[in-house]
């Protein structure tokens, strides 16, 4: 690895001990960033401005995993969140929620055996949403899904027999699209023309101890992917090849979101570790990469 291009970072930012950290998204016009813990069904909100004092969180019922803006709404009102049993609307000020769309049609035992993991807003604001084995029941199954909501009314699968479904993103052109399958350490991509994905393909297998977590994309193109268990985020260039890493203190990176140069980056926590990786497991790290990321697509609600 002495060729890669290399970004340590020693200490969190936020040493906050999240059970599992995950989804940062910068909210740029309050200038904050949100994130989930999934573990311990909580949204954490901290601004940027006034630094880690100002953390404040939603305590919710179920597992929440990911977070999205909706179109037409202020994001301090409404937002769009991925849960146990499908897609919701939160009220960020009561913290009560509305499911828009559920992942079955009633049937209980599927229900109560499936989350709701990663995703994201596409170019036309439908969600990309994927689910998997619910925590406490034994080994993760091939029993997840990729799904896309369009308009909060309708849902299609687009993939099944999945594991760790995980992050979904867009090259800038928004030409490629990019899912990564965890548990087959696997980063897939396809043609995406706003209607149909084409051309699937392997754009970057990962070979190493650890498992290809969340990531995002780059103003470049470059998409920036946390490696869960290396302690690592990894730098892939367009071409599918890795040419730098962020190396942290502990081991179980998650996700990494860009606010203008700097990278930050969640993790979740390392009770079997020792040392650092136990310390710092479950914090927000942050780190200037010299790179920009893309603003998110808001999700179009039906009316």
């Amino acid at each position: 690895m002495a060729d890669l291009q290399e970004w340590p970072v020693a200490e969190p930012y936020l040493d906050l001990h999240c059970r599992l950290g995950e989804g940062p998204y910068f909210e740029k016009a309050t200038n904050t960033l949100r994130f989930v813990d999934i573990k311990s069904k909580r949204i954490h909100t901290v601004s940027l401005a006034e630094g880690p004092s100002s953390l404040k969180t939603i305590q919710l019922d179920v597992p929440v995993t990911v977070t999205a803006n909706v179109q037409g709404h202020d994001p301090q009102d409404k937002l769009l969140v991925g849960l146990k049993y499908g897609l919701a609307l939160l009220d960020r000020k009561t913290g009560q929620y509305d499911y828009l769309t559920r992942f079955t049609d009633g049937e209980a035992d599927v229900d109560a055996r499936i989350r709701s993991n990663d995703g994201a807003v596409d170019p036309q604001g439908r969600f990309w949403l994927g689910t998997m084995t619910d925590f406490g029941l034994g080994d993760f199954k091939p029993e997840g899904k990729l799904y896309r909501f369009d308009a909060g009314q309708t849902r299609e699968v687009t993939r099944t027999g999945l594991t760790i479904p995980n992050s979904v993103g867009w090259s800038p052109d928004t030409k490629t699209m990019y899912f990564t399958h965890s548990s087959a350490r696997q980063v897939f991509a396809w043609d995406y023309d706003n209607e149909s994905l084409s051309n699937e393909r392997v754009f970057y297998q990962h070979d190493g101890p650890g498992e290809p977590d969340g990531f995002r994309v780059d103003s470049e193109g470059n998409i920036w992917h946390a490696v869960y268990g290396e302690g690592r985020v990894l730098k892939i260039t367009p071409e599918g090849k890795v040419v730098g890493h962020v190396t942290l203190p502990t081991k179980n990176i998650t996700c990494c979101e860009f606010v203008g140069t700097e990278l930050f980056i969640t993790t979740a926590d390392d009770e079997e570790g020792e040392g650092q990786s136990k310390r710092f497991g479950g914090g927000v790290f942050r780190v200037d990469v010299g790179a920009t990321g893309q603003e998110h697509y808001s999700f179009k609600l039906g009316v």
